[in-house]
């Protein structure tokens, strides 16, 4: 990796971890703060090496070979080529869901996971521009980053689960006073607050970026700009019920929009402006259809 990536990754670790520890710090003081630093260390390292498929557990995403989706592997093969990257492995998420993602740590051990909804709504110019998205991100090593901040905020949105039944409970182990409840629900509330606010910051410009080279990749920024309306339409009616909302900012477009408190955060930049960004950049292409 280069030098602005592991300090990219290293800042996300090292924000991620202060919040772990925070929390710790305000359930049970400096004790409970160290074991929670030690829990972050370890959650650290597990994200590094395991979190695509944690998050592809998550999903019941199955890697499928060349003989169960030759097309889809077709064109993959075909765009990836085009960018310059290893062929990925791909997946395929049982939802009716349209949506997509990329996972991994580095482009050797890529993935690039579409739900079956969006096999079959896109065509294939638009299945293209989004596979095209997908690549780039991979391209630029944006798939590391999202996948650690979806593990990590995944456990801090955890935590924050837990402090809320604490808190309905009436305290921590035997103690019962006021100030405890009153910490609980403040964790409840701000925490997943906070590691949303983390997930937004790492995916709304890189979404821009990815948008530009998965039109120029595929060549098509019209058809991408089709399916990012597809999808967001989709979605609109027939949200993902099933998954992790700390994942959201990994899909093209939000798959959990007003069923969750990640509503309340754009994980992504707005569609009609992606759509807006893809037109110009078709006429600078000079593509005007």
């Amino acid at each position: 990796m280069g030098l602005e990536l592991w300090l990219r990754t290293g800042l996300l670790m090292a924000v991620l971890t202060g919040l772990l520890m925070a929390i710790g710090y305000l359930i049970g003081g400096t004790s409970l703060m160290f074991v929670m630093f030690m829990f972050s260390l370890v959650m650290n390292f597990i994200s590094y090496w395991y979190s695509d498929r944690i998050v592809l557990a998550w999903y019941r995403a199955r890697i499928v070979d060349e003989e169960e989706a030759p097309e889809l592997y077709a064109i993959v093969r075909s765009l990836a080529e085009r960018a310059g990257l290893p062929v990925p492995r791909i997946a395929i998420i049982p939802s009716e869901t349209p949506n997509a993602f990329a996972t991994g740590r580095n482009p050797k051990h890529a993935v690039v996971a579409v739900t079956t909804g969006l096999l079959r709504i896109l065509n294939r110019d638009e299945l293209e521009g989004v596979i095209a998205h997908e690549l780039t991100h991979i391209k630029n090593r944006d798939i590391l980053i999202g996948t650690i901040a979806a593990a990590l905020a995944g456990a801090i949105v955890q935590l924050a689960y837990w402090a809320r039944w604490i808190a309905i409970f009436g305290g921590f182990g035997n103690d019962r006073d006021r100030d405890n409840v009153i910490t609980a629900l403040l964790i409840a509330v701000l925490a997943p607050i906070a590691a949303m606010l983390v997930q937004a910051a790492v995916s709304r410009s890189r979404e821009y970026l990815a948008d530009e080279g998965g039109a120029k990749i595929s060549g098509k920024p019209h058809a991408l700009a089709s399916a990012l309306l597809k999808i967001e339409q989709a979605v609109y009616y027939k949200p993902m019920r099933e998954g992790n909302p700390a994942t959201a900012h990994m899909f093209i477009v939000n798959p959990f929009k007003g069923t969750s408190l990640a509503s309340l955060f754009s994980t992504h930049p707005p569609t009609e402006k992606r759509i807006e960004r893809l037109r110009k950049i078709a006429e600078e292409m000079g593509i005007y259809f």
